[in-house]
């Protein structure tokens, strides 16, 4: 994967703790277009599985991955209380991100999953040098999400969603029987290739090894919003973002419709894509396809005259 690009790692100071983040550029030429900075989903699930994005290096363009605070190769907190992990927090460690690299020239931001929600929150305070915004399988709200995914849990075969409620309700979602109930769920709406791709499983190694803002801020599962998350919503203040914007999703995504369209209806400047045959990583599922649309999006707000 890598083989075709410079990889340049760095450990970013903030507050008193470290960022890890890795910046990869094509290896012969020039980066002649503004960088994309890649967004992890969780939160709490480290960029690992959103590797494949380097495949954007070949338009000349850097791609910059970092693991947030609290998973992966970051500063890890298991005993930080529940309470320090804001959206604002993160919203901090990306605009220190963004001054420690010094992108004066402007940048495209891509956010998957959870990524797709802080960046809207980080356009909404610092829209200046953000010249894309792509939301990638992401909700403009945890209810609208939390709504889609009852739904889609309603057509699982009954017994696996009686197991699943059942351990919700005793609190027993550390068994085997539950995980391997959600395990179902994931494989029709998270991942449809099977096995998973090494990529993906190497980021839920990761989040197994300190799931502390996973479990904080979301829940034990992904179709379970009952963290610290549960009421947040980016919809009302959606007209307020200037930033040209693509929304994409899987025809399967666990990221339903009805969580991703007020992004399609209230922000001023926006595109959305389907992909057919896809679920909650289609950078994963239908690579060829997603990279060309993504490709095409961050051309045109390049701001590079042709």
């Amino acid at each position: 994967m890598t083989s075709c690009y410079t990889v340049t790692q760095y450990s970013i100071p903030f507050l008193s703790y470290t960022t890890w983040v890795r910046v990869t550029t094509p290896r012969e030429g020039k980066c002649v277009r503004p960088p994309l900075i890649v967004l992890h989903g969780g939160p709490g699930i480290p960029h690992d599985y959103c590797l494949p994005m380097v495949a954007l290096c070949d338009d000349q363009r850097a791609v910059i991955h970092y693991d947030q605070i609290g998973c992966g190769r970051s500063s890890r907190l298991p005993d930080a209380p529940a309470d320090f992990w804001t959206v604002e927090l993160f919203v901090d460690e990306l605009r220190n991100l963004v001054d420690h690299l010094g992108l004066m020239g402007g940048y495209h931001l891509l956010g998957q999953s959870w990524g797709g929600m802080l960046g809207p929150e980080y356009v909404l305070r610092h829209p200046e040098r953000v010249l894309s915004m792509i939301l990638a399988d992401s909700p403009a709200s945890m209810p609208l999400w939390a709504t889609g995914t009852e739904q889609l849990l309603s057509q699982l075969p009954a017994d696996v969603q009686a197991t699943i409620r059942q351990h919700e309700a005793a609190g027993t979602t550390d068994s085997e029987a539950y995980q391997q109930a959600a395990a179902e769920f994931y494989r029709r709406h998270v991942c449809r290739v099977q096995p998973y791709p090494d990529v993906l499983e190497s980021s839920f190694a990761r989040l197994a090894e300190d799931p502390t803002v996973y479990h904080t801020m979301v829940g034990p599962s992904e179709f379970s919003a009952v963290g610290t998350l549960r009421n947040w919503s980016v919809v009302e203040r959606l007209p307020q973002i200037t930033v040209p914007s693509l929304v994409l999703a899987g025809e399967f995504d666990e990221a339903t419709p009805v969580s991703w369209e007020p992004f399609v209806r209230h922000i001023p400047s926006v595109e959305h894509h389907v992909f057919r045959g896809a679920s909650h990583t289609p950078h994963l599922e239908t690579p060829g396809e997603f990279f060309q649309v993504v490709s095409d999006f961050l051309k045109k707000h390049d701001g590079i005259k042709a």
